[in-house]
């Protein structure tokens, strides 16, 4: 089955590059190009399995599109594509729902690689280093119960599905998650589960 991407750049070379790379190293793929997010929401798909979204867009950030373009296509993960390594826009673009990154610099293989995963449902939680709990702080303290629930929790699980392998009600699992989001000083479940595995947490 044919998986449409959607990427949005407004460097017409970065496009094409990218273009050039997965004409190369996907099959089954089409790619729309859009230089704007007013443009990409014209795209007239009426799906996009994946987005390619550059943080820094000319006259706007990009990242205040990403509600625009999941209202327009639920369904789709979007992959933030940026050269800022910077902990807080990494923070904004999970809590705004990205799925992952792309950084500029990597390889055309390791960005290929990224895609596919993406598109096979199988993209790990991916942060910048300096997300990463340093090593001078102390370790990282969980009690049995939280590292039962981490590790689900790193399986993609909800609360409530959480909740039932462990007969736990679905409050119970909230108060376990917000604990273990505290204990790794992350902010979301998509960093706990990065971090939870850089640590040897879960698997």
């Amino acid at each position: 089955m044919t998986k449409h991407l959607l990427l949005i750049d407004d460097h017409a070379l970065f496009r094409s590059g990218v273009g050039l790379v997965l004409a190369a190293g996907l099959s089954d793929v089409q790619l729309s190009e859009a230089s704007s997010l007013a443009q990409a929401l014209l795209c007239p798909s009426e799906a996009v399995d994946l987005v390619l979204l550059d943080v820094q867009l000319e006259g706007g950030n990009g990242l205040d599109g990403i509600a625009a373009l999941k209202g327009k296509w639920p369904l789709a993960k979007v992959l933030v594509v940026t050269a800022l390594q910077d902990a807080r826009v990494v923070q904004e673009a999970l809590a705004r729902g990205a799925h992952g990154f792309v950084c500029k610099t990597e390889t055309p293989a390791r960005m290929l690689e990224l895609i596919a995963q993406a598109l096979a449902d199988e993209l790990p939680a991916q942060v910048f280093p300096s997300l990463l709990p340093e090593a001078s702080q102390p370790p990282v303290r969980l009690t049995p119960r939280q590292c039962e629930v981490l590790d689900l929790l790193c399986q993609g699980l909800s609360n409530k599905m959480i909740g039932r392998r462990l007969n736990l009600s679905e409050n119970t699992v909230r108060g376990h998650v917000q604990a273990t989001l505290l204990a790794l000083q992350v902010s979301s479940r998509s960093e706990a589960a990065f971090v939870a595995r850089r640590l040897g947490l879960s698997l």
